[in-house]
């Protein structure tokens, strides 16, 4: 098995609580068949969501990622992901977990309702 396959699955194993928080948010869409995948590899990334029928990868960025140079490592990582075809959205861990119900709202605008 890779490195980056057992890199992967350790980190499945230790979500923040904000990246749990999210997997049971996008949970009402699973019915629709939009199955995301928890810490996914993609090329030599792991996105921390993937959901490959919308084309579309989450990240859920703790502090580190709003400093010069965990943006410098963001925007090349996306340009990466998004010359695959994926679109990218970033939630920061604060708005996932004090505000969950905007996170929804976007989840609801670029997916659909939930069950509909």
């Amino acid at each position: 098995m890779s490195d980056r396959i057992s890199f992967a699955r350790g980190l499945r194993r230790e979500q923040t609580p904000a990246e749990r928080r999210f997997w049971r948010i996008v949970q009402p869409w699973r019915a629709q068949g939009w199955h995301f995948r928890r810490q996914s590899p993609v090329g030599p990334y792991v996105a921390d969501f993937r959901c490959t029928r919308a084309g579309l990868i989450v990240e859920i960025d703790g502090d580190d990622h709003y400093f010069a140079d965990g943006r410098a490592r963001d925007l090349v990582r996306t340009a990466y992901l998004e010359r695959r075809g994926y679109r990218v959205l970033r939630f920061s861990n604060l708005e996932v977990m004090e505000n969950a119900e905007g996170v929804f709202e976007v989840m609801r605008k670029v997916l659909g309702e939930p069950g509909g």
